[in-house]
């Protein structure tokens, strides 16, 4: 199988706005009973999530995994921390970069790879104000170019 059979399920587009990402991550996701059924139908929410370090493994907080809607009553917590999968020198790399230049370890995409459920884990550090405000006024200028150029093709 080819890396193209990547299916996204969901996009923190809230952290791709606040957040400088330096590098990113594969993870793999422990999820428990009806939680991949949840999520295979889209039922997530992490726009406030993080991950933390904790004992030398890393957990996702404030990770919204909607009850499913077609099981019984022995359902999941859906807000209950999960653990993510990861090599020992990768969770090393990513403690160091933690501790020492003060980045945050936050989740970015949560996509179907060969039929596993991963989470792209963004290395990222907080956008200033004005920093925001700058990639607003980027993004503007490079939509109001393409309007102009698609005004002069069609003529």
């Amino acid at each position: 199988m080819k890396d193209s059979a990547v299916k996204i399920l969901a996009q923190n587009r809230k952290a791709r706005f606040n957040y400088a990402i330096d590098d990113s991550i594969e993870c793999g996701i422990v999820l428990e009973g009806t939680e991949v059924k949840s999520v295979r139908a889209g039922n997530l929410s992490f726009p406030d999530s993080f991950a933390e370090i904790r004992n030398g493994e890393i957990w996702l907080m404030n990770f919204h995994i909607t009850p499913y809607v077609y099981s019984s009553i022995f359902n999941h917590d859906p807000d209950r921390p999960k653990k993510l999968l990861l090599h020992k020198d990768e969770i090393k790399r990513l403690i160091r970069k933690v501790e020492e230049k003060g980045f945050t370890l936050i989740p970015l995409d949560v996509y179907l790879k060969k039929g596993r459920i991963k989470v792209q884990l963004g290395i990222c550090k907080g956008k200033k104000l004005f920093d925001k405000r700058s990639d607003i006024r980027d993004r503007d200028v490079q939509r109001e170019m393409q309007r102009e150029f698609r005004k002069h093709i069609d003529g």
